[in-house]
């Protein structure tokens, strides 16, 4: 499987005994991208035997600190482990000063460099397999739900390519990229050998919020990980502390037209979760609560 989101830490503001801090891992291919780093994450990241040393992208979403006060940690770990490769470290307006005062706290020179990025609405890191776009969600200080999308690619019709003379190989990889190649003294052009697009996947991460229309609009066919700190009585506190109940979660899965819901980011007073789900279901059926170590491919 070359795509697994790992929850690594699924807790609201203070852990659990059995749920840490803000932290999710991705997966994809030879690539691991952290979104947000609670407190405890590096150790999450070693029991759920993902390695810390293969991430070159942290997202935080904001400077609430059970979403990234585990950095100092897990800096610190990548450095006595001899990292050499680069780091990039996304953040909303401010990111320069939470890395210089991180670093203060590692009282330490790091063994490899950290490269800010501040996130602003948008496009946030592109490559030719994936996209990273992040959205301005409802909450108490400045954050960012992230989206992350594999970029659409046209299915690849190996056998028609093979008759038309074409060598698996690098040209394989050239019309793919929607290059022309020459066999023969013929024109092969991609659409010769390209399908329709395939189905892409795509998680959105909401971090804390309130329901909100830019989350509904991302949702759209996606694994929608929703905020989800309260059960369904407790909506004029969710919305006083500008967090969401698992039916409000439910609905902007509902609205959007997400594929399947993860409830995240549960209170510490949930001893079960039991009704949260149940609740929750009754509105969006596709609904699961995430579980720290739980990994899902989509």
């Amino acid at each position: 499987m070359n795509f697994e989101v790992v929850f690594l830490g699924t807790s609201a503001a203070v852990p659990s005994a059995t749920r840490a801090h803000a932290a999710i891992a991705i997966k994809y291919f030879n690539e691991i991208i952290l979104f947000d780093c609670g407190e405890g994450t590096q150790r999450q990241l070693i029991s759920s035997k993902t390695s810390y040393m293969k991430i070159n992208h942290i997202f935080i979403t904001h400077y609430h600190g059970d979403h990234f006060l585990g950095l100092p940690g897990l800096l610190q770990t990548m450095s006595l482990s001899d990292r050499t490769e680069p780091l990039t470290i996304y953040g909303p307006r401010g990111i320069n000063d939470v890395l210089d005062a991180v670093i203060r706290i590692c009282r330490t020179e790091l063994s490899f460099e950290i490269i800010p990025r501040e996130i602003k609405a948008g496009p946030v890191h592109v490559t030719d397999k994936f996209r990273i776009d992040a959205v301005k969600v409802d909450h108490s200080a400045l954050t960012y739900g992230l989206v992350f999308e594999e970029v659409k690619k046209r299915e690849f019709l190996r056998e028609i390519a093979i008759s038309l003379g074409v060598k698996p190989g690098p040209d394989f990889s050239r019309l793919h990229r929607g290059e022309e190649i020459t066999v023969d003294g013929k024109t092969i052009r991609p659409d010769n050998v390209l399908g329709g697009e395939k189905k892409c996947k795509k998680v959105v991460y909401t971090s804390d919020t309130r329901p909100c229309q830019n989350i509904i609009d991302a949702s759209k066919d996606a694994v929608l990980i929703h905020d989800s700190t309260y059960d369904g009585s407790m909506k004029d506190q969710a919305a006083e502390a500008t967090h969401s109940t698992s039916i409000e979660a439910a609905e902007v899965a509902a609205r959007g037209g997400a594929k399947k819901l993860f409830l995240i980011h549960i209170s510490p007073r949930y001893s079960s979760t039991v009704e949260l789900l149940k609740e929750a279901k009754t509105v969006f059926a596709a609904t699961s609560v995430a579980r720290d170590f739980q990994v899902y491919k989509p």
